[in-house]
């Protein structure tokens, strides 16, 4: 008897079981980067998604346990170790199909619908007309996806934010290098893309940022992040080129995003009083 048949709600394994609502809800807070889900030590019967590596992490809402049992029972959440529920591959392969067909809705075209179900395709934020991208290349996110033995992300979500805002800008800056022609890119006075004088503002701010941002995280580590953020190169990639021992250049990328989060103002622990007092929008005076 297969899976689908002996689970009472007619879930197993594969993408295209239907869930529940709380379910569906569970399996979208899951696919943000570095999240996951434990028992809720306050509320019984229910899950907390929590989103961070070590320390203080942020609660992204409650779900029943019930929801978590499907996801498992569908084969689209797995168990770690530590008892925290994390999203599968397959779980993240029908979130994927399930944005190729909203893409295709939208009119992104029969193309960027088909790619979706094989690729991760998405925006950057804010850039409603950017193109699409691949994040699965990205190594920083591999990074966030990938745990230890205690089911922590190799990355956690204030290094993962720093290294993607990095790339943002690398992009905007049009500082990479490209091999075909550039139809779309900025031309000021009729000078062509590669002249200093005729990049727009927004070139030109998005190159300080980079440099100021370099600067911060120091000489030693800016050529890594470069590689890393800007070129995409995978972390075996970047030890074969320097010569690295194998699984070092992980350790150095870490540092490296965590100097990079700290110029960004990112911080991986909350801090604050434990307790405030509540306040209302009218106090007495």
């Amino acid at each position: 008897m297969n899976k689908s048949a002996a689970h009472p709600c007619g879930l197993g394994q594969g993408v295209g079981v239907p869930l529940s609502r709380p379910a569906q809800r569970l399996l979208d807070a899951l696919a943000e980067a570095g999240a996951y889900a434990l028992p809720d030590p306050l509320r019984e019967g229910a899950l907390l998604v929590r989103q961070g590596g070590a320390g203080v992490s942020v609660a992204r809402g409650h779900f029943p346990d019930r929801a978590g049992r499907d996801l498992v029972a569908a084969d689209l959440a797995e168990r770690t170790r530590a008892g925290r529920l994390t999203l599968s591959a397959a779980g993240r392969a029908r979130l994927r199909r399930a944005g190729a067909r909203a893409g295709a809705r939208a009119g992104a075209g029969e193309g960027a619908g088909y790619l979706a179900q094989h690729l991760d395709l998405r925006r950057d934020r804010g850039a409603a007309d950017a193109p699409l991208r691949d994040a699965s290349e990205s190594p920083l996110a591999w990074m966030a996806r990938r745990r230890d033995r205690d089911g922590r992300p190799l990355l956690d979500a204030a290094g993962y934010e720093a290294g993607e805002r990095l790339r943002r800008d690398i992009a905007a800056a049009l500082m990479l290098p490209r091999t075909g022609t550039d139809w779309g890119a900025p031309r000021v006075d009729g000078g062509g893309p590669r002249d200093p004088a005729s990049a727009s503002d927004a070139v030109v701010a998005a190159r300080q940022r980079v440099r100021d941002a370099l600067a911060a995280v120091g000489s030693d580590l800016s050529g890594l992040l470069l590689d890393l953020c800007g070129f995409l190169k995978g972390l075996e990639r970047i030890e074969a080129e320097r010569r690295w021992p194998a699984r070092s250049a992980k350790v150095v990328a870490r540092i490296a995003l965590g100097r990079l989060a700290e110029h960004y103002g990112y911080e991986r622990e909350a801090v604050g009083p434990e307790r405030v007092r509540t306040r209302q929008w009218r106090e007495r005076a």
